[in-house]
């Protein structure tokens, strides 16, 4: 497969030990950043036609990695205050 656009580490390119050390510490944000994989893979799969789906689940997926994306910042915004 490709490179896979909007990897966690590509969204938060300085945040990659505070992942890990959340991911160990908390079972929700480690399924939260699991689900979030899943989801931009199959996005990838979708764009790159490997896996075609309709316009709207396409949409509902790239919903769903916006607000894991945004969940996942506000977990390491609080992590940092």
């Amino acid at each position: 497969m490709s490179h896979v656009p909007h990897e966690l580490s590509e969204e938060f390119p300085d945040a990659g030990e505070r992942i890990s050390r959340l991911k160990s510490g908390s079972t929700h944000f480690a399924k939260m950043v699991d689900r979030y994989h899943e989801v931009n893979r199959e996005i990838h799969r979708v764009e790159t036609n490997v896996e075609p789906c309709s316009d709207q689940h396409a949409l509902d997926l790239r919903r769903e990695r916006l607000h894991l994306k945004d969940s996942i910042a506000a977990a390491l915004a609080a992590e940092t205050a």
